[in-house]
């Protein structure tokens, strides 16, 4: 691509951003609400609300990823699908915050180096579709955009857009956030006790003895270091945690973009790190112009069908300035799939030479349906495209920063194979998610566990 042709596409694009610029673009995956003056009312008080996280917290998020970038850190980003609000209670959250320590213990352990946690959820309340009704019986219904839209019952009502409920995904996210930091600073990071991370399942897990083991030298180490210096080794019970989720309901996001006191531009503080979702990453998108202009480290999810031009395109307009951490691509292109479609945006994009983290997520290009019935993934594609992701960055001179999963800390069966070898039968007794599958517990670690030694090798 030329200069003069860069040129062109940042002026199309660069014109006066503000939090609603992005209503005089094409704005897809956007619900109908049915009555306009509601939600108005509904945004306006939204806008007063105070924020769910803080600048400082978004800026040390930039800085961790740039780090990340040059390969010091490593990022696990993991979490629901799509929250609910009925899943907004203490033992659900635990969990999700559990199964994430846990793999970063893991990741920590295994590769030597620190690991950025990012949690898929305090937020993740919108989905897309890929239709925008769904027929049941001969009966046609707007589909579930998520929580933050509409209700999952097949019902006339339950599926009607509602504007309120942008104010109660606020106020679950809050409360899910302050949760998450409640425990943190209570010390259940702890590192002197990673064994009180321990989720009532592990014993069944392949990996148990495995792990174990790794908690107990962790924990000899750990020992070993206070006894050397005479006195408590400091921090060992705090950690860095982030949120992250999909910015998809613009109108939601652009309420919640706030100035702040000493610092310049704008940020979301509805979450540390939103990203752009595949359906919704047109250059000339109304997503694309939200994002372009947060100060926020955004993401973008990256196909099977995009090309290494429509790429580069991308990058001039979401990171005009080459900033460090500041811009992320999440490929997921399926097992099937990667080893064609991947290397060449690597390529592209090494040769450009501009900064970019690179995540792989493993999950959304090898959904499949079931004859049963049920959306389901196979943890052997799961696996053989990360394994594959690695070994395409390593041919290509290019690092593979982190993962991007869905996954649970509950004791579901989403996901077939992993270490009790989940069948298409086994889906029908604990299949809770209302979108995609999800990871369980014992199948997450079994993925920690097997990109440190993936990664090891490379």
């Amino acid at each position: 691509m030329t200069q003069t042709e860069r040129d062109s596409i940042h002026s199309s694009v660069s014109g006066k951003w503000t939090p609603q610029s992005w209503r005089t673009r094409p704005a897809l995956q956007m619900p109908a609400f049915p009555d306009a003056a509601l939600l108005e009312k509904t945004l306006a008080e939204l806008h007063e609300l105070p924020p769910l996280v803080t600048s400082w917290e978004v800026l040390s998020l930039k800085q961790q990823l740039a780090e990340a970038q040059e390969g010091k850190r490593f990022v696990l980003q993991g979490g629901d699908c799509a929250e609910n609000f009925a899943d907004c209670e203490s033992s659900i959250i635990s969990n999700r915050l559990k199964v994430l320590l846990q793999m970063s213990l893991v990741l920590v352990y295994g590769l030597k180096l620190p690991v950025v946690r990012v949690g898929r959820f305090a937020g993740q309340y919108a989905k897309p579709r890929s239709s925008a009704t769904e027929t049941r019986d001969g009966v046609t219904l707007p589909s579930y955009r998520g929580d933050v839209v509409n209700g999952p019952e097949f019902s006339a009502d339950a599926r009607v857009p509602d504007p309120m409920r942008m104010i109660a995904a606020h106020s679950r996210s809050a409360m899910t956030m302050n949760f998450v930091r409640a425990l943190i600073d209570g010390g259940f990071a702890d590192l002197r006790h990673p064994e009180y991370w321990n989720l009532r399942w592990v014993d069944y897990s392949a990996r148990a003895s495995e792990y174990q083991q790794m908690v107990s030298s962790i924990g000899a180490a750990v020992r070993f270091m206070e006894a050397l210096s005479g006195s408590a080794l400091h921090n060992l019970n705090r950690i860095d945690f982030y949120t992250s989720h999909e910015a998809l309901l613009l109108p939601y996001e652009a309420a919640v973009t706030r100035q702040v006191p000493r610092q310049p531009g704008w940020f979301n503080l509805g979450t540390h790190y939103p990203w752009i979702g595949m359906r919704t990453a047109a250059i000339d998108g109304a997503h694309v112009e939200y994002l372009r202009g947060v100060r926020n480290p955004i993401a973008l999810k990256v196909g099977p069908s995009i090309k290494p031009d429509e790429l580069l395109r991308l990058m001039d307009v979401l990171n005009p300035e080459d900033e460090p951490g500041r811009l992320a691509f999440i490929h997921r292109m399926g097992a099937a799939h990667i080893a064609e479609t991947l290397p060449p945006l690597l390529d592209a994009v090494r040769r450009d030479g501009r900064r970019v983290l690179w995540l792989c997520d493993a999950m959304h290009g090898n959904t499949e349906s079931t004859q049963n019935g049920f959306k389901t993934r196979r943890f052997s594609n799961i696996l053989g495209e990360l394994e594959q992701a690695f070994d395409l960055h390593a041919a290509a001179g290019t690092r593979l920063g982190g993962v991007h999963l869905e996954l649970t800390g509950e004791d579901v069966t989403e996901c077939t194979g992993g270490a009790r070898d989940l069948t298409d039968v086994d889906l029908e007794r604990a299949y809770r998610s209302t979108v995609d599958p999800r990871l369980n517990y014992e199948q997450s670690l079994e993925i920690a566990m097997a990109i440190v030694r993936k990664r090891n090798q490379s």
